[in-house]
């Protein structure tokens, strides 16, 4: 594994020639999401908003994010590697995969072998690189970032200890999976799983079936395991799609139109045959007979994820990196006369479990036609979709928003919220509380004063419907007071408390003026 730090701010400060010693970020929706060393000495961090790093650094010099100028510079760096190494595998701009085992015989040691990649990098980049080696993805990619080797056998050892956010490292990158793992890591911290080794201990299928493909995904990293297991992997034959460029392609722009084709294809055949690939290999022959090709790395995901505008983002990168990247390094390779793509590592797509709407189907893609047709027909508000906004009860933290718009929350989910709810969140909100009546030891009410003192202990709950069921109260927390508006005429003020019944449920119960009503429902 080959690790360029803070690729994305070098690369737009190559590319923008912004001096190395000024202090540099990548800001996208006013938050920073990549940082030079030298700003980090200042105090800018990831996630930071742009005005927080302003104040520490007021000479920090703000670049805009761009994926294509990502990987067309970092083309050079992958050139030097395969001087070194062959067979690696681009996964992401600033990270890379590469086989260890032959090339380390080869030059006697992995230390040997991290040496010579990082001094053949660095005289024919001009960046400064890390290099890790490990069994596993997330095990190589954390050495990387540590610059170390991890012995055969040992990535679970060396996982074991760390913090369980270390999984965002292993995450494609850049969309919705890091945010994803992300939000899955905060979930399991707040389920006291806070290392690697703990997610490890976790019974695989229990993680699969409470979390679906994204918590086997975590499971097997923690554990040390590659992306795709030797277990999982069926043989299946590579699929290929090529295409004549006539005339030939000299900008990046004519070659891509030619690749959408081309992925689409590629996506098509991909959909046909039921399976899923683990690489894309990208070749291009050019007028002189000249012959280009680079490996990319895809997602541990089904066809859905690997979508035809996913496999074209992908070939435009690349070519923009052989096209633009090496006219502008004073290479010329030619105009492009043919363009091929390959999918490779080929899997059934039914080993891997689909999301939520089963996008190895293309259900997703019928779903969100449904539901803009459903706008069309009632009105664009009558779609919605949920965000977290700031707030203390988990009713005031809903944010809806129309399906297919970006609308601010009203407010900032990152303000502390003094008094909010602890957590866990509940699973479910009730769209109305459901009135019950809490009894103490005796059978008597259960109230609470102006001083958050009970007038007994909570033993048992009367549902207020019809029904009347009554169930034992096993366990309870609380209570925690909320006043709200208290300076207005008409302030909000309720006492929240914490259950777990007899058959395992957990509620939310909020007390106001003396009536006990379910709010929530915790899973």
């Amino acid at each position: 594994m080959l690790w360029v730090p803070d690729w994305p701010v070098l690369a737009a400060m190559a590319v923008m020639q912004v001096p190395v010693h000024t202090p540099a970020a990548i800001c996208a929706a006013h938050r920073i999401t990549a940082v030079s060393s030298t700003a980090r000495a200042h105090g800018v961090r990831r996630g930071m908003r742009r005005r927080r790093a302003q104040e520490l650094c007021p000479d920090l010099e703000l670049l805009a994010p761009d994926d294509s100028r990502d990987a067309r510079e970092f083309e050079p760096v992958a050139v030097a590697v395969e001087k070194v190494v062959a067979g690696i595998e681009i996964a992401r701009p600033g990270l890379l995969f590469l086989p260890a085992a032959g090339a380390s015989r080869y030059h006697g040691s992995e230390a040997a072998l991290a040496e010579a990649l990082v001094s053949q990098v660095a005289a024919d980049s001009g960046f400064e690189s890390q290099v890790g080696v490990a069994d596993g993805v997330l095990a190589a990619v954390l050495a990387a970032r540590g610059d170390g080797v991890v012995p055969p056998g040992g990535s679970a050892a060396f996982l074991g200890p760390r913090p369980v956010h270390d999984l965002v490292h292993a995450a494609a990158g850049g969309g919705v999976e890091v945010r994803a793992v992300s939000e899955l890591t905060d979930l399991l911290g707040r389920l006291g799983i806070s290392t690697l080794g703990a997610l490890a201990a976790l019974p695989g299928s229990s993680m699969g079936m409470r979390f679906g493909a994204l918590g086997e995904w975590a499971h097997a990293m923690a554990g040390g395991a590659d992306l795709r297991p030797p277990g999982r992997r069926r043989v299946e034959p590579d699929i290929a799609v090529v295409t004549a460029l006539d005339p030939p392609a000299e900008r990046v722009d004519v070659a891509t139109f030619a690749a959408r084709r081309l992925a689409e294809d590629l996506h098509a055949r991909l959909v046909r045959a039921g399976v899923s690939a683990g690489r894309l290999r990208i070749g291009a022959r050019t007028e002189s007979g000249g012959e280009l090709e680079r490996t990319w790395r895809c997602g541990d995901d089904a066809v859905g994820g690997l979508s035809a505008a996913r496999i074209t983002e992908r070939v435009r990168w690349q070519l923009d990196g052989w096209l633009t990247g090496s006219a502008v390094r004073g290479v010329q390779p030619g105009n492009l006369v043919e363009l091929s793509i390959r999918a490779e590592d080929v899997i059934a797509a039914g080993t891997q479990q689909p999301r939520l709407w089963g996008a190895s189907s293309g259900e997703d893609h019928r779903a969100r036609r449904a539901l803009v047709r459903v706008q069309g027909l009632l009105g664009g508000d009558a779609v919605v979709t949920v965000e977290l906004q700031g707030g203390r009860d988990d009713r005031d933290r809903v944010h809806l928003v129309p399906f297919g718009e970006q609308v601010p929350p009203e407010r900032d989910p990152a303000l502390p919220w003094p008094g909010r709810l602890p957590h866990p969140a509940p699973a479910t909100v009730l769209p109305v509380a459901r009135d019950v009546v809490v009894l103490d030891e005796n059978g008597g009410p259960v109230t609470v004063d102006v001083r958050l003192a009970m007038s007994g202990t909570p033993a048992s709950l009367r549902d207020g419907s019809p029904s009347r069921e009554h169930h034992v109260i096993q366990a309870w927390a609380g209570p925690w007071p909320m006043a709200e508006r208290w300076w207005t005429p008409a302030p909000r003020r309720r006492v929240y408390l914490q259950v777990v019944l007899d058959d395992g449920t957990g509620l939310l119960l909020a007390s106001t003026g003396g009536r006990w009503a379910v709010e929530a429902i915790y899973d």
